[in-house]
């Protein structure tokens, strides 16, 4: 028998309003313009493995002689994922003007190691099928190497607290970038991997790197602009083209070493100014 209290409106059930509490989204669950730009940064790091894939790859295995087609894929992918570094510079600067979620962090790890992790390894890896003087197994273990590297480098950055505005090795996006200019160098197969295998180690390294802010920032995003300027010249076969492109590779791996001098040197010359002051403080 159901006894129903006088006092209970009708039409109102307790249940209700749980389920209504149950059904409202975690705070957890709720993207920000940061994470929305984070996604972006995975897509263009998927669309990269899948332009490698179906316009250098396959045509590849079917035995193609259009180098055309895989000329223009291999820009395509490497534009992608320059505009994944665009999205995971912008994403950082929206997030600390803006709010973000709980999970952007992991967010932020999950899409650099799609696009600055995996692109670039599989690019690596399928150089090494395609080219003429590569080693398929060498290469495959270089890609592999990348791979880790940036597992490591990323899982790092999430344990270590470093000093405000530097990185502790070379960031992955720049690494990611420094690797397939390697491969668009067309160096010879030992020098192509030992770039690559130095690079992997700049990215686990100590070596310090400054944090893209400010005029860094903005240079940062200018030279991916020309970058972009660069691989759409090759890729249509522009006068000229093949030697923008290998002058803006070459540059990029110049950078990758002189970048940290300066950070090293700026440690330096702050180490000496405080021996001075320290020095200051004790005469009379």
């Amino acid at each position: 028998m159901t006894v129903i209290d006088p006092d209970t409106k009708p039409g109102w059930a307790p249940e209700a309003v749980e389920d209504d509490e149950e059904e409202e989204m975690p705070l957890s669950l709720r993207l920000s313009i940061a994470d929305t730009l984070t996604l972006g940064n995975a897509t263009c790091g998927f669309m990269a493995v899948y332009f490698t894939t179906t316009g250098i790859l396959i045509p590849h295995l079917q035995g193609s002689q259009e180098t055309g087609m895989a000329r223009h894929s291999a820009a395509t992918a490497v534009i992608l994922m320059l505009c994944a570094a665009v999205f995971d510079l912008f994403d950082g600067l929206v997030a600390r003007k803006l709010r973000s979620s709980p999970m952007g962090a992991e967010l932020d790890n999950l899409s650099d190691l799609i696009s600055f992790g995996l692109a670039p390894a599989y690019f690596v890896l399928v150089y090494g099928m395609v080219a003429d003087d590569a080693h398929q197994r060498v290469a495959a273990l270089g890609a592999i190497v990348v791979l880790l590297a940036v597992v490591l480098r990323l899982a790092r950055f999430s344990c270590v607290t470093m000093k405000d505005g530097m990185f502790q090795g070379m960031p992955s996006p720049f690494g990611a970038l420094t690797v397939v200019s390697i491969v668009l160098l067309e160096l010879p197969f030992v020098a192509t991997l030992l770039a690559i295998l130095g690079t992997a180690w700049l990215m686990v390294s100590r070596v310090e790197y400054p944090k893209p802010r400010g005029p860094l920032a903005a240079a940062m995003l200018s030279w991916i602009v020309v970058s972009m300027g660069l691989l759409a010249a090759w890729a249509f076969d522009a006068p000229g083209g093949q030697l923008l492109l290998q002058t803006g590779c070459a540059l990029q791996l110049v950078l990758g070493a002189v970048i940290p001098l300066f950070a090293t040197a700026r440690r330096v010359n702050n180490f000496r100014d405080n021996r001075r002051e320290a020095r200051a403080a004790q005469l009379p």
